[in-house]
């Protein structure tokens, strides 16, 4: 039998306590997230928060020229919508759906609410900003002082930890767009991991053929922010 969707399946809404669901389960609705559809624009106001289940979406920094830069990957191990409970309900980052898939949304004010009482999601929620924050500090190294397909290795490994299977569908552009680099720069990289054996590349769908080799390959980026977020929610 196929799996059923369920809260518990978000690592965030699974370590809550029976209590804590009882209050915010109820509030959720589950809603499928497509690809490339933008959940929340820079500048503009959360509606929503939203807990992936297989979906995965990126964090972009958009500049004046369009041009942009992936400095965070959300799947099923947390939220998108942090700003409404660090004090401010919009953010200059635009949060864009990556990897298609389902998710769970909750009323921006609902959560707000559950966050002020001060139990076991605001424990979480903290916990899963720190990680977070982590996550986009390693970014902005990574980008600066390693190769294009150090980043592009990074960036697969995270993406795995996020699905369940081996399996990408990512246009070239929208590649280009989560690694802040040009079509030439992204296809030139992806043919260096497939001559290696390690990925196939084909019109937009990637297939990671050896995790182990992808691993060899990246650099200390991906280590750093796996180690973080398991130490937190350890």
């Amino acid at each position: 039998m196929p799996h059923q969707t369920r809260p518990a399946d978000n690592a965030l809404l699974q370590v809550l306590p029976a209590e804590a669901r009882a209050r915010v389960f109820p509030q959720l609705e589950l809603v499928h997230l497509t690809l490339g559809e933008v959940l929340c624009e820079a500048g503009n106001p959360f509606t929503h928060a939203y807990f992936p289940v297989d979906a995965i979406v990126s964090i972009l920094y958009v500049m004046h020229n369009a041009e942009s830069a992936e400095i965070a990957l959300v799947g099923k191990e947390g939220m998108i919508g942090v700003p409404l409970f660090m004090g401010g309900d919009s953010t200059s980052s635009r949060a864009i759906v990556q990897n298609a898939g389902d998710a769970y949304r909750l009323k921006a004010q609902d959560l707000k609410d559950e966050f002020c009482n001060g139990g076991a999601l605001q424990k979480i929620l903290l916990r899963f900003a720190q990680a977070l924050i982590t996550q986009m500090v390693q970014t902005a190294a990574c980008n600066r002082h390693h190769s294009v397909d150090q980043q592009l290795c990074r960036w697969l490994l995270l993406s795995l930890d996020r699905l369940p299977s081996n399996h990408l569908k990512m246009t070239q552009r929208l590649i280009g767009n989560m690694l802040g680099i040009g079509g030439a720069g992204v296809k030139a990289a992806a043919a260096v991991l497939k001559r290696a054996g390690l990925i196939d590349y084909d019109r937009g769908e990637i297939t990671v053929l050896s995790r182990v080799g992808i691993m060899r390959r990246s650099c200390e980026c991906y280590g750093v922010v796996k180690e973080e977020c398991d130490r937190l929610f350890s």
